[in-house]
């Protein structure tokens, strides 16, 4: 089916996105020394010392003054330069070129927030991807999602759902491929709202059977979310209606006084009637009753769904009923004895058609396990494949990769929308310089980043995962969890010798009362001997390095700043994969919801070219 017409927004040119993305890992080449540190080792490894020169109260002040956490200011009002144009060059004095530490704070705020993808213009506005997707889709009845959600996945249901299905809509087709589906939140929403045809693939069974019980339960409630979406539809029509009845009112009442002026006037013309004039606005001249009568039918009318949509769904209640349910006239009877078998059959089989009408919708979601890699065939798990987007919803590590290498393989797969999260789960190619070349990594993706050998390393890909427009609207960083946690690693090299373990401490913090219960059931998890130890003991060393717990919270804070710096080096790593296809006809990435809620918020959507239709 060929696309309806209409131009797609305006997209990064493959030469600007690598462009872009030189520049941003130019700059992070530089600072990721600071997000590769592991607050562990904070003062095990001295890192403030090491890679740090300004005092911890000037970090802080910068940050919040002209950095990524002052986010209701312009840019270049944070800069204090009026109309200076943006130079590379300008951020190249951030780090000390022989110690690499960190001496200008006030432009290391301005670079991280420079290359932040709210900053770089690569991205395209989701108002102008629907816009340009919208085609005839005259929207659906307003269910609200928070009703059977959380706030934060309603918000990311109900956005994602209506783009979409609106990618759908604009490709022609109904089959949708939910990557990565989890619970099914989304799934079974673009199955009931859209009437999409959705299968949800899922690595974990506990998921698919969840998503299962939860489809169940939905279902049976769908119908009264649906009368609710219609019965405040339909209040809005009625509204609309009232509106257009008293205009019309109005613009009559109008008419008919200057018609009675000019009632002179009227006589001597050709039998001018008050109908011929009064028509175009729906008034004739019967009867004060029968114009009260006619009012009340054009309002109820304008209420209703459209002639087809309405003949339709009686026509489809009409089948639906038992042959001897529809009353017959006597003359109809009397005529069409051999007709009413004729129409018992018909409407029998209709009945049947109904039904399974019916029962094939109640089944147009179906969860499904399955572990996705870059070399799954989806015809082996989607026995009737045919063609679909593919989309997926906060899709773990190398399966948002993944994702986009098999969409750019199958021709079945017309578009997609994917969505990621927990970079740090990542696997990337030069992390350990192993020699893979065969092996789909999970980053980069891209040819100039593997021309260039880059990778981030996990503690940085942990740090992109911070979520920096929360910490920026008060939700901070548990800094008192982490500086007992940093001061334990003290006490454990020093008193124990041990630098590396394969057991972790947990959420012990959450439940121990003081800094001497957080060490001693620490160290009874790390199976550590803490009879050793003296109350007196432990807090000696508290003592020794509170004072010193703002570098700490500085140090956070400037891996919080560039957090977004290294979520642009994964997404535009991404975008530049899909611009070297030759199959791409469009690819963007697109900030779907709002960081605060949902801290991934950007979504990597591309379609193919309609020669692959």
């Amino acid at each position: 089916m060929s696309r309806p017409a209409g131009a797609l927004p305006p997209q990064p040119p493959p030469g600007a996105a690598v462009g872009t993305l030189r520049r941003a890992a130019r700059f992070l080449a530089r600072a990721l020394p600071l997000c590769r540190a592991h607050t562990v080792e904070f003062y095990t490894r001295g890192l403030w010392e090491r890679l740090v020169a300004a005092r911890p109260a000037a970090v802080l002040q910068a940050l919040r003054a002209a950095g990524p956490l002052a986010l209701q200011r312009p840019l270049r009002e944070a800069s204090g330069a009026a109309a200076a144009p943006w130079d590379d060059d300008m951020f190249s004095n951030v780090f000390c070129e022989h110690s690499k530490k960190l001496i200008d704070v006030h432009l290391f705020a301005l670079a991280a927030n420079y290359y932040s993808l709210s900053n770089l213009g690569v991205c395209t506005s989701l108002e102008n991807i629907l816009e340009a997707l919208r085609g005839d889709n005259q929207g659906t009845a307003g269910i609200k999602t928070d009703e059977f959600m959380n706030t934060k996945k309603s918000h990311e249901v109900q956005v994602m759902s209506d783009l979409v299905d609106k990618i759908a809509s604009y490709c022609g087709v109904k089959q949708v491929i939910d990557i990565g589906s989890g619970k099914g939140y989304l799934s079974s929403f673009l199955s009931m709202q859209y009437s999409l045809k959705v299968y949800g693939i899922d690595s974990s069974n506990s998921n698919t059977n969840g998503a299962h019980e939860r489809n169940r339960k939905l279902k049976k409630h769908w119908r009264a979310y649906q009368s609710r979406g219609r019965a405040n539809l339909k209040s809005q029509r009625l509204e609309k209606a009232n509106d257009r009845l008293v205009e019309s009112e109005i613009k009559c009442k109008a008419i008919d006084k200057k018609l009675l002026n000019n009632d002179s006037s009227l006589q001597s013309q050709d039998r001018v009637t008050v109908q011929d004039l009064a028509a175009p606005c729906g008034f004739t001249e019967i009867a004060p009753s029968e114009t009260s009568k006619k009012t009340d039918v054009d309002l109820v009318a304008q209420t209703q769904p459209d002639e087809s949509e309405l003949s339709e769904e009686a026509l489809a209640i009409l089948n639906a009923l038992p042959a001897d349910a529809v009353e017959v006239s006597s003359s109809s009877r009397g005529n069409c004895g051999e007709l009413c078998e004729e129409e018992k059959a018909q409407r029998k089989m209709a009945s049947l058609k109904i039904k399974a009408s019916e029962s094939s919708e109640s089944n147009l979601y179906s969860p499904l396990t399955s572990c996705i890699t870059s070399e799954t065939e989806l015809s082996d798990i989607v026995t009737d494949l045919e063609d679909c987007v593919m989309v997926g919803l906060h899709t773990c590590g190398d399966l948002a990769a993944n994702t986009l290498r098999i969409f750019t393989a199958k021709p079945e797969i017309k578009a997609v929308c994917s969505v990621g999260c927990c970079y740090h789960l990542l696997s990337e190619q030069f992390e350990n310089q192993e020699v893979c070349p065969e092996e789909a990594w999970g980053f980069p993706m891209c040819q100039y980043l593997k021309s260039k050998g880059w990778f981030c390393g996990r503690n940085a890909r942990m740090s992109a995962c911070l979520a920096l427009e929360r910490v920026a609207v008060g939700q901070m960083l548990p800094t008192e969890s982490l500086f007992y946690r940093a001061v334990l690693q003290v006490i454990i090299e020093e008193i124990y010798g041990v630098t590396k373990s394969d057991r972790h401490v947990g959420k012990t913090f959450s439940k121990s009362s003081s800094f001497i219960d957080y060490v001693r059931k620490s160290l009874k998890k790390l199976e550590l001997d803490d009879s050793k130890l003296l109350d007196s003991c432990i807090m000696d060393y508290y003592e020794k390095y509170k004072h010193r717990m703002n570098e700490l919270e500085a140090f956070n804070m400037l891996k919080v700043a560039l957090a977004p710096c290294i979520e642009v080096l994964i997404l535009l790593d991404r975008l530049c994969y899909l611009k070297e296809q030759d199959n791409i006809a469009w690819s963007g990435l697109v900030k779907l919801f709002d960081p605060v809620k949902s801290p991934r918020c950007y979504a990597v959507i591309a379609l193919k070219k309609q020669s692959c239709f």
